[in-house]
């Protein structure tokens, strides 16, 4: 350690990334600070899938117990409907694992879980509504802090987990390249009731022109409605019934409550985007979940994603932060451990994305049930893969516990 002691670093967004790196960091005895511009922790419609690695991880922490206390719903399949009948791609219980379900939970009730286990921590804190409006620089444009309203906020690392919209990424000027998604979700909530179908989970109901995406929740359901990117104004021009008379005729037994859709004050446009940053640090700052890297819905791993992103760089910065100072080589290594990951995913989710286009603009459904698909996905074997894969990522990282004194 040098003669200052260890450095101190400020985390940017209380989103899971941020939340769960400000933690490790913290229980590692960083003197660390998650800065969050809201008063509270509300992410309506964004990620609300806590998948099998995650859980895990929480276990290892000793945190899984209290958080599953929380209301959940345990999501075991992933379907597709089409008129042509049911394909079940992914079956979660057949994972080797306590937790082989994906727990749906309000990204909410997580983060305030999380944001009170940082309290705990005698090297922790959380600052709301306490917004990072810009970044503070010394010799060779290094960043060396926040500027936080009227107040600077001095420190040896900043990271960034402040969102695809990320202000500190703009103010760094590191710009996105956009992947190309081509369409969006207009989210909204049904009431859940005794007589619903107790195997839904996670659903894809298939139209010609559009799918409707399901995800079930302890009193409710929500349900996503697919536009094409752009569609926002065209479809609030034709109104709720539209939308109302696709979730009748694909999701039957949701018919005798879409008339609780009135209107699109009820609803929450949700952008679709696949984009990415060339490199994500520069000298003393480091992206890290979607201000990085920026995962469309398809599967529901953009928490995941974060999750690891923030692992991987604990494992990378407790070391150096403990002595003092974090080079650029660690921040470098950051990106180098998680990119290929990130990349693997973002393509499968491109080529997902112009599947679903072509077949949009060329009249066709957008997932026709091919004897083939349903015979790989009759078996077992294929159905436990899928699972594994989307319950764990590419090249799911370790969390190092000897780092934490654990």
């Amino acid at each position: 350690m040098n003669a200052r002691g260890p450095a101190r670093c400020v985390v940017v967004g209380a989103g899971p990334g941020g939340v769960l790196l400000t933690y490790l960091l913290g229980r590692a005895g960083i003197e660390v600070t998650l800065l969050e511009a809201r008063a509270d922790f509300e992410r309506d419609f964004r990620g609300d899938s806590l998948h099998p690695y995650t859980l895990e991880l929480l276990a290892t922490l000793g945190l899984a117990e209290d958080l599953l206390r929380l209301p959940h719903h345990r999501a075991r399949h992933f379907r597709f409907h089409t008129r042509a009948g049911t394909v079940v791609t992914a079956d979660y219980g057949r994972i080797a694992s306590r937790y082989n379900y994906v727990a749906l939970m309000p990204q909410s009730r997580f983060l305030e879980f999380m944001a009170g286990r940082i309290a705990e921590l005698d090297h922790a804190r959380v600052l709301t509504r306490s917004k990072a409006t810009g970044l503070l620089t010394g010799p060779a444009e290094r960043v060396s802090g926040v500027r936080c309203g009227e107040s600077e906020l001095p420190a040896d690392l900043v990271v960034a987990t402040d969102g695809r919209h990320s202000r500190m990424r703009r103010l760094a000027g590191l710009p996105t390249e956009s992947l190309g998604a081509t369409g969006d979700l207009l989210w909204f909530r049904l009431p859940r009731r005794p007589g619903d179908p107790p195997e839904a989970d996670v659903d894809l109901y298939f139209g010609r022109d559009h799918y409707v995406a399901l995800l079930g929740g302890v009193d409710d359901w929500q349900v996503g409605f697919t536009l094409p990117k752009g569609g926002y104004a065209a479809a609030r021009d034709a109104g709720v019934t539209p939308i109302r008379n696709f979730v009748a005729e694909h999701v039957t037994w949701l018919a005798d409550r879409v008339d609780l859709l009135t209107g699109f004050a009820q609803t929450t446009l949700l952008s679709v985007e696949i984009s990415r940053v060339a490199r994500w640090w520069r000298p003393g700052l480091l992206l890290l979940g979607d201000a990085a890297h920026v995962i469309s819905p398809v599967g529901g791993n953009g928490i995941l994603m974060a999750v690891q992103d923030a692992v991987a760089a604990a494992n990378r910065l407790i070391p150096p932060l403990r002595a003092g100072a974090v080079g650029d080589e660690v921040l470098a290594a950051v990106q180098s451990d998680r990119e290929p990951a990130i990349r693997r995913v973002q393509a499968q989710q491109v080529r997902t994305e112009r599947r679903t286009a072509r077949a949009r603009d060329t009249g066709r459904p957008l997932l026709p049930p091919t004897p083939l698909l349903k015979a790989l996905t009759a078996l077992p074997g294929m159905r436990a893969r899928a699972a594994r894969r989307n319950a764990y990522g590419p090249h799911p990282p370790r969390l190092d516990l000897a780092l934490l004194g654990t």
